[in-house]
């Protein structure tokens, strides 16, 4: 997609390509890749949105959603590695601090909606605010020094909904705890950890296949997916699609 024009965008990606008839600004969202190796394979989980959700409709795709800025002040059991805070807040709408910890935050908590995995470390916690409360109730405190950000894309304009996504990484050991019935929500029809080879053929779409490649070459180069690697950034700029490097 690299390259390519806002027309050749428009005929891709049909459940991304309806027009809101009204400029949006995009939201900032945030997207979890967990991972998972079993033997020679890279696992990854997925789900399935339900075939009435206006965007995305029957796609399969990463648990995650809007950031509520209300994140930024839920306590951590350990921030941000530095490396990763610095590529959050570098780039177009430069973001603060507090505005990145909440993106990271979101990618958590949506997790555990969609999905009811638990991402921390086990201990006492307490909020106030409700959609937290699961890691109350189950004794887990939220950890971001597990996650990498791994991707950024902002959805062209002239959609039905427009986000500037953040697309985080995390191992399948770094989930403190796994509901059995799953999320809270029912976002996601299904779940399904999906060999990585096997995830790029599902019915996915696009943008979350030119993801997924570029996760593939990162952990090629570097298995362990260490702090501070390079974070392909996908976006229209003058009536083009291009990838730029955070």
């Amino acid at each position: 997609m690299e390259g390519m024009t806002k027309a050749d965008v428009d005929k891709l990606d049909k459940g991304l390509a309806v027009r809101s008839g009204r400029a949006l600004r995009p939201r900032d969202a945030a997207t979890l890749i967990l991972l998972d190796r079993q033997g020679k394979d890279l696992l990854v989980l997925m789900g399935r949105r339900h075939a009435r959700h206006a965007f995305m409709p029957g796609k399969f795709v990463f648990p995650g959603g809007r950031t509520d800025p209300a994140d930024s002040r839920i306590a951590v059991g350990a921030p941000l590695r530095g490396e990763e805070e610095k590529k959050l807040v570098a780039g177009p709408g430069r973001a603060s601090a507090a505005r990145a910890r909440a993106i990271a935050l979101s990618a958590i908590r949506e997790t555990y909606e969609e999905a009811g995995l638990l991402i921390g470390r086990k201990g006492a916690f307490s909020t106030a605010k409700r959609d937290w409360q699961g890691f109350a109730e189950h004794g887990v405190i939220p950890s971001l020094d597990v996650l990498r950000f791994v991707a950024r894309a902002i959805t062209p304009p002239n959609r039905v909904r427009r986000f500037d996504t953040r697309f985080f990484s995390a191992w399948r050991h770094d989930v403190a705890v796994e509901l059995p019935g799953g999320g809270p929500t029912n976002e996601l029809e299904e779940l399904v950890w999906l060999p990585l080879a096997d995830a790029r053929k599902a019915d996915i779409p696009d943008i979350t296949g030119m993801i997924l490649e570029e996760l593939e070459g990162r952990l090629a180069d570097d298995p362990l997916l260490r702090p501070g690697g390079a974070v392909p950034f996908f976006r229209l700029v003058r009536n083009r699609f291009v990838r730029e490097v955070l």
